[in-house]
């Protein structure tokens, strides 16, 4: 499998903080083909009922991805990243992301285990303010294929 399946039960510590800006926010919303005003017109979002712009749901996997990186690169962890690829993601939205947020992510190791070959990686990324109140957490699972 070449995952050590002791990393199972770790928790990393807590990334440098993100400030989501209203622009990051716009990237990501073109990038995804969205089309929805409360992503770009302030106006717009507080119409709905936010302070500001929102951003789409999937942008957490930007501080999922860069919390998750902690284990990656973990030496302890013997994940080869060039053998890594996206399994699963799924989201649960604690309130939506919004441009002045400042935003942290602390990954947890949920699992380790091996299925056909293949070393599988579930992690849990609790995404909050700077402050510690909750807004998404973000469940993946990576596959480090086996073999060469």
């Amino acid at each position: 499998m070449g995952v050590n399946p002791d990393i199972a039960g770790r928790a990393y510590p807590p990334t440098a903080v993100y400030e989501v800006g209203r622009e990051k926010i716009a990237e990501f919303a073109a990038a995804i083909g969205s089309d929805d005003p409360a992503h770009r017109d302030p106006e717009a979002a507080r119409a709905l009922g936010h302070p500001d712009v929102i951003a789409p749901p999937t942008f957490a996997i930007i501080l999922a991805q860069h919390a998750e990186a902690a284990v990656v690169q973990d030496p302890e962890a013997g994940i080869d990243y060039s053998r890594v690829v996206h399994g699963e993601q799924r989201f649960t939205h604690h309130r939506p992301i919004v441009a002045g947020d400042r935003l942290v992510g602390t990954v947890h190791v949920d699992g380790v285990r091996e299925a056909g070959g293949h070393g599988m990686v579930t992690t849990r990324v609790e995404i909050t303010a700077e402050g510690g109140d909750p807004v998404s957490t973000a469940v993946s699972t990576i596959v480090v294929r086996g073999g060469h």
